[in-house]
């Protein structure tokens, strides 16, 4: 019985070393394994740790323990079935922490090491011409491109005249511009922009420091567009040929020009042509003359000035030292625009080419314009065509100049004028010595057409 009893006590051994064993596994699983693999090896998602790998799939309430001394066989077939599920799935498992692995890395090298470079951002190539930009604005403004524009924008001229770009086009065309290094002429006459697109121009043109030369005219800019323009001359320091002739610029929009014209000194040519600039323009454009300092070139041809604005007009270009041509013609200066151009020629000693032809001037208005010319040093050029100043009119400024041994003029232009015999006698005479060279000037014109037919 005694061996019977001990037989019993050893053959149970066994089965409750076994129990003890399960229940060290079991705090060991819920522990972490820690006893079974180092901490920094990431555990699979169904795997309760053991030494041997072998492995139980841990469900949600499939968790259970066995009661105390009690040898489970069905404990033995679930770790059987752990055996084979491990094996079966293997690849699945290990690739699944493969790829959290590398996700983990991934995240680690975002979040750890700082770096300037922005991985995401790829840089375009420098574009020089600015075609990339200005297929980008088209589509922007819901706009054709301009081949012609787009074949020509690296030349350094670029005449787009009569192309009906209008204000959105204006627009994408001026957002290529800013960065344009190539082009020093630019020619827009008449592509109707209107203020919107002549806006678009000064902000382009406060950008670029290359273009030397624009031409905007016949483009309806308006006071908008002369405001706008104005503000950009007081920042540009590189356009040197401004042309805003046909804009339907009136007293207003002159006015403002007129404020920048006392402050830029890079501006060398304006034409303010074919415009309805009056009186009240002309005071003011003649305070802005007199201030000016750089200013070679002047058109205000075709306008309405006349009276007080005309006599204001000529004080200015009395005190201006700097202004090389004038075009005045088809104004109404009259007999008081006249005199006070005559007083004006007797102080200044800079104009060269003085355009006021198609202007109402009487023989009075002419007789005291020809004051100036007794004493005048610089002007080569006079043009007094299609004025009513008849014979005693033209007769009195070839007087003058001849009376005149420092006058430099080279051409006088008495086109449309109606005379009488003396004074194609005295041109005859003035042709004779500017053929010898004994005197420079030489009288142009067709009035000598009219005369010979009435003979």
């Amino acid at each position: 019985m005694v061996v019977g009893k001990k037989l019993a006590k050893e053959s149970l051994l066994p089965s409750v070393l076994e129990d003890d064993d399960a229940e060290t596994e079991s705090e060991k699983a819920q522990l972490g394994g820690i006893g079974s693999r180092p901490p920094s090896r990431p555990r699979k998602a169904f795997s309760r740790g053991s030494v041997d790998r072998q492995t139980v799939t841990r469900s949600g309430s499939g968790r259970h323990s066995s009661p105390e001394g009690e040898v489970s066989v069905r404990g033995e077939r679930k770790e059987d079935e752990g055996e084979e599920e491990e094996e079966e799935g293997s690849g699945g498992g290990d690739g699944d922490t493969q790829e959290r692995g590398k996700e983990c890395v991934i995240t680690a090298s975002d979040e750890d090491y700082d770096t300037d470079l922005e991985l995401g951002d790829v840089r375009e190539a420098y574009d020089p011409t600015g075609q990339t930009r200005y297929r980008e604005a088209c589509r922007m403004f819901n706009v054709v491109p301009v081949s012609y524009f787009l074949k020509h924008m690296g030349n350094t001229e670029l005449t787009m005249m009569h192309h009906g770009l209008g204000p959105q086009g204006t627009k994408a065309l001026a957002v290529s511009l800013v960065t344009n290094t190539s082009l020093l002429k630019l020619n827009l006459r008449d592509n109707c922009m209107e203020g919107t697109g002549g806006a678009a121009m000064a902000e382009m043109l406060k950008e670029n420091c290359y273009i030397t030369e624009v031409d905007l005219g016949e483009n309806r800019l308006g006071e908008c567009g002369a405001q706008t323009l104005s503000s950009m001359l007081l920042e540009n320091t590189t356009l040197v040929s401004l042309s805003m002739s046909g804009n339907e610029l009136a007293d207003r929009a002159a006015q403002h020009l007129a404020q920048t014209l006392t402050s830029n000194t890079k501006l060398e040519t304006l034409d303010l042509s074919h415009n309805t600039i009056g009186d009240a323009a002309g005071q003011v454009l003649g305070h802005a003359i007199a201030e000016n300092t750089g200013l070679k070139s002047l058109s205000l041809a075709w306008n309405c000035i006349r009276g007080k604005g005309a006599v204001a007009l000529a004080k200015g270009l009395g005190a201006n030292i700097f202004l090389r041509t004038l075009d005045l013609s088809y104004n109404g200066l009259g007999k008081d625009g006249a005199v006070a151009l005559g007083e004006a020629l007797k102080d200044n000693n800079t104009l060269e080419d003085l355009n006021i032809s198609n202007n109402r001037i009487p023989p009075e208005g002419a007789i005291r314009f020809t004051m100036g010319l007794k004493v005048n040093k610089t002007i080569k050029k006079l043009n007094m065509g299609r004025n009513p100043i008849q014979t005693a009119g033209c007769y009195g400024v070839l007087k003058a100049i001849q009376g005149n041994p420092e006058s430099a003029m080279e051409c006088l232009d008495f086109s449309d004028i109606t005379v009488n015999q003396d004074f194609e006698d005295l041109a005859e005479v003035q042709s004779k010595l500017h053929l010898d060279q004994d005197y420079p000037c030489e009288v142009v014109g067709s009035w000598n057409t009219w005369y010979q037919a009435g003979k």
